[in-house]
């Protein structure tokens, strides 16, 4: 970390979902050097840019097989309005949710040769936040283009279909898109809503028309020295759509005990999950748990029906235990899976490092 009078770099490793990929995911690239390998983040904050309290963020985010750049630039408002910033983002990565092969009865997913280049840029506006709630409207421009693994452009898959709405190398769209909140907590539970709804505006006619609509609900419940955390996600897209906008059920974040989108992809989709967690001692949790999601018959619906061709069953169940360990350095977790194909998975993850 570098301070100054004018501006503030930070410098820092982030493992928590980039080593979850490295351990998880077979390597897929055809070749790759030592700097393919690299795992970590660079942020640059300016609080004053013009002198006027203008703020300028630069992100930058590397993971093995992905990367994410970030571009933001807000200016001072009064807290009773709306909250303005100026976004340019650019990101790749695999698109193994979607177009991956399950591999190992379903408990990973391998390369399905299709990564995604998405270049977007907009305007973000958060409202000044009421009570229980909060909200956020942005409106960009969004730029997505299909690569191979050896980063040329693609219309197609491996197995001929189209990769794109458009059928050509690359889509187009103007998405307006509108996120609230709501949490609520005491001494002893939480509730937590979370809406989301994006919109495809067709200023040219070749651009994509699209709803699609996500929502989180999630309660957390104290049982004496234990917790107990239950959520449920839904979501559902009408009108246009490529394949890389469907909903990728299984994996780390969904079901657990199956790879990334190994249980479906489809048009609609709803995801339970309910983790029980006890203390073992000051630093050491267990932890239990029950996932559980459904494509709700719509994989046929995809464009190219990847869910088929993959063999995918389109719903499934995992349950296991783990472990969770506090630091002041971070939390890292340990959870082994089980899936309704009885094999087992073992996933690692660290979040909240601070170098």
């Amino acid at each position: 970390m570098v301070s100054g009078s004018e501006a503030k770099i930070d410098v820092n490793v982030d493992f928590s979902q980039k080593l979850c990929a490295s351990l998880m995911l077979p390597s897929f690239r055809g070749s790759q050097s030592p700097l393919s390998l690299i795992i970590g983040s660079l942020c640059i904050k300016h609080p004053n840019l013009f002198g006027g309290s203008e703020k300028l963020d630069v992100s930058w985010d590397k993971g093995p097989y992905d990367s994410n750049a970030l571009i933001a630039y807000r200016r001072p408002r009064p807290e009773w309005l709306s909250q303005q910033s100026f976004v340019i983002q650019h990101s790749v990565s695999p698109e193994i949710g979607v177009h991956g092969t399950p591999t190992d009865n379903f408990s990973r997913s391998g390369s399905g040769g299709v990564n995604l280049s998405q270049f977007s840029v907009g305007l973000d506006l958060t409202e000044p936040a009421n009570s229980n709630w909060s909200s956020t409207t942005s409106i960009r421009f969004k730029h997505v283009r299909p690569l191979n693994d050896d980063g040329r452009s693609i219309s197609r898959d491996l197995d001929g279909l189209p990769v794109t709405c458009s059928g050509s190398p690359h889509d187009s769209m103007v998405v307006l898109k509108q996120e609230s909140h709501y949490a609520k907590a005491n001494d002893h539970s939480f509730f937590r809503l979370r809406f989301q709804i994006e919109q495809g505006i067709p200023l040219l006619s070749k651009w994509i028309i699209f709803n699609k609509l996500k929502f989180v609900a999630s309660k957390g419940v104290k049982l004496g020295p234990a917790f107990l955390l239950t959520s449920l996600t839904g979501g559902s897209i009408v009108g246009d759509m490529a394949p890389y906008q469907a909903f990728a059920i299984g994996g780390l974040g969904s079901v657990r005990g199956y790879g990334e989108g190994a249980i479906g992809v489809g048009r609609s989709c709803l995801v339970a999950n309910s983790e029980f967690t006890f203390p073992l001692n000051e630093t050491l949790e267990g932890a239990i748990f029950l996932d559980g999601g459904t494509d709700l018959g719509s994989g046929r619906h995809v464009p190219g029906n990847p869910s088929l061709r993959q063999g995918k069953p389109g719903s499934g169940i995992g349950v296991g235990y783990g472990l969770r360990f506090k630091s002041q350095f971070g939390h890292f977790q340990v959870d082994c899976a089980i899936n309704a194909f009885q094999q087992k998975t073992l996933s690692f993850g660290i979040s909240n490092l601070t170098s």
